[in-house]
């Protein structure tokens, strides 16, 4: 049996280093300013100054790793004896997956006798990282490259995105808000209650009252919807907002007896579209 490696992108929002740590490797999408002709790679840009620059009224413009990228970085993986197993960021929010699953037929096509399998997680953000760690465990205890893909399509569907945002008009821009919703939000204060449903698209779920409301229904999603009966994994993402994070991690800790296991920047090209002051929940559910 050849020996395999699991890609990731950069839409996970897991450091590279961490995902070393994984046995994992990374794809970067990319981004650019609308003042600028500039493209950057995700891990180009540092998250501070990307939200800085966002506060300061830049919008961005992203875009999916391309078939070539996949297909240049797979090949070498062939080449030096390893099969491949992809697991990507969700269908509904990107064509990163269909770029990885183009370059997967031709490259075993071309390697008849190789593996290039490709899993779509229905995912994003640290959510998606959650299931490249439990991916990747899964590798560590032995498991087969078609069983890597069998184990994300039956648990994917039971890790919970739960997220608020700071300012509704990053949402309005992507067109998943309505301008009046965004107006009538920003002057009454209404913070929504997000989440990616079953098809990996972003929906909204409820809405509250300031900041400290939608912190503390973040919790709230975790009493009422994480499977007791599971090992459980916490992660949690932000757009430049520590201190919210830290404040939802401590909420966890005391009302849950839980503990958050990493707390990570949603990277730029997600934060794109949710703007500064996202915060976002991850954990195991009974189902998203």
């Amino acid at each position: 049996m050849n020996k395999f490696i699991i890609y990731a992108d950069s839409a996970c929002d897991i450091d590279n280093e961490i995902l070393a740590g994984w046995g994992v490797k990374r794809c970067e999408l990319s981004l650019m300013f609308s003042d600028s002709e500039k493209e950057y790679l995700n891990n180009e840009i540092n998250p501070v100054d990307f939200y800085n620059e966002m506060r300061a009224g830049k919008t961005a413009k992203t875009s999916a790793v391309n078939t070539q990228t996949f297909m240049d970085v797979f090949e070498e993986e062939l080449k030096a004896g390893n099969d491949v197993v992809y697991v990507a960021f969700s269908s509904g929010l990107s064509t990163t997956y269909n770029s990885g699953v183009a370059a997967a037929a031709e490259l075993m096509e071309k390697y008849p006798e190789r593996k290039v399998l490709v899993v779509d997680t229905l995912a994003a953000s640290a959510g998606y990282g959650m299931l490249v760690y439990l991916a990747a465990r899964e590798q560590q205890k032995g498991a087969t490259p078609e069983k890597i893909v069998e184990f994300v399509e039956n648990i994917r569907l039971k890790i919970a995105h739960w997220f608020t945002v700071a300012d509704l008009v990053y949402l309005k821009r992507g067109g998943r808000v309505s301008p009046t919703v965004a107006f009538v939000g920003g002057v009454l204060g209404i913070k929504p209650i997000l989440h990616v449903d079953n098809e990996g698209h972003l929906i909204s779920m409820s809405k509250v009252r300031g900041r400290r409301a939608a912190i503390a229904e973040l919790a709230n999603k975790f009493g009422e919807t994480a499977d007791k009966g599971a090992v459980q994994t916490v992660y949690i993402s932000h757009g430049d907002c520590i201190d919210d994070a830290n404040t939802l991690a401590d909420i966890l800790k005391k009302d849950y007896g839980v503990n958050v296991e990493i707390t990570t920047f949603v990277g730029p090209v997600i934060g794109a579209h949710s703007g500064p002051g996202t915060l976002a929940l991850f954990f195991i559910a009974n189902e998203r």
